[in-house]
């Protein structure tokens, strides 16, 4: 998702992306430095670290610098009892009216 935002970004495009659910963790100060890979795939960890791949906080950093715009989902916050002070700083809080004005003329919308 942060490649596709990262290149999106870099030919001028306007990139906006809405964190719901466990895609918080991607933004949330702690949970970003410590994500596990998905089962199965343990075993490509240290490829990541070789090639050279961006850790998520590095990620993070590299797209808010290219201004993508971040949405962290207000509802979910809500359930799941997070405070805003828990995620990285320069995030908008939002949902799926944020989401539907922003995906309303884009010309390409991705859910992952």
């Amino acid at each position: 998702m942060f490649n596709i935002a990262m290149a999106a970004a870099a030919t001028d495009q306007e990139v906006a992306i809405l964190f719901t659910l466990e895609g918080l963790n991607l933004i949330h100060k702690e949970a970003n430095g410590q994500l596990p890979l998905p089962e199965g795939n343990e075993h490509i960890a240290g490829r990541f670290k070789k090639a050279n791949v961006p850790s998520i906080p590095e990620l993070v950093t590299m797209a808010q610098e290219m201004d993508v715009k971040f949405i962290r989902c207000q509802m979910t916050m809500d359930v799941l009892g997070m405070e805003k002070e828990a995620f990285v700083d320069g995030i908008e809080v939002g949902g799926a009216v944020t989401f539907l004005e922003l995906a309303k003329d884009a010309d390409v919308t991705l859910t992952f």
